[in-house]
């Protein structure tokens, strides 16, 4: 029996609408009902693009960091250096976070407390993590090469700091409802211990 045609747009609509269910509800909150009744689409269908709920989850979190990434890479690309395009990253994401109500935050942050028991969706995020940190190093790298990062500290460990703070600091913003937190890590770490000693 010939599997039926898949359409990438559906696909795609499918993963813009878990992403933002499982931002908002978490994984155990999002019902599959309500992200096909957004996407209009029947639960039968759901099973041509993916097999399980933990199966679209892993591809909805491999989606969010394409997402991230090309933002983060944008910003790089439109900043005359490095450390101004890992700042300008950083503030889209602050005012992100504020349009939403400080409602969300990061899926990879999210997911992770309610996932771990879950191998796919453990190895997704821990590639997505690892994919954002290698990211940040590689542009921390180049802004030690250009003299605006301090190099007697590894970009690695640099990056690992930064990803890091900032990820606790996200949940910090979220409980307190205020960019605050955010604003420390950047101030503490891009604008001081980052800088050349």
């Amino acid at each position: 029996m010939a599997r039926p045609r898949l359409s990438e747009p559906t696909r795609q609509r499918l993963l813009d609408e878990g992403v933002a269910a499982f931002l908002e509800q978490g994984y155990h909150g999002t019902g599959l009902k309500e992200v096909l009744d957004r996407v209009k689409v029947p639960k039968g269908s759901f099973y041509n693009y993916f097999e399980s709920k933990e199966a679209f989850a892993a591809a909805a979190i491999e989606h969010y960091a394409e997402c991230f990434a090309a933002k983060m890479q944008q910003a790089l690309d439109t900043a005359p250096d490095p450390l101004t395009g890992l700042r300008r990253f950083f503030e889209t994401l602050m005012a992100d976070f504020e349009a939403a109500g400080y409602v969300g935050g990061c899926l990879i942050a999210n997911l992770g407390g309610e996932l771990e028991r879950s191998d796919i969706c453990r190895a997704t995020l821990a590639k997505a993590f690892r994919d954002w940190r290698d990211a940040v190093s590689e542009a921390l790298r180049q802004g030690q090469k250009l003299g605006l990062v301090r190099d007697d500290i590894n970009a690695g460990a640099l990056a690992d700091l930064l990803t890091e703070s900032w990820e606790g600091a996200v949940i910090r913003m979220k409980i307190e409802r205020s960019l605050d937190p955010l604003r420390r890590v950047l101030e503490r770490l891009l604008d001081d211990y980052f800088r050349p000693r």
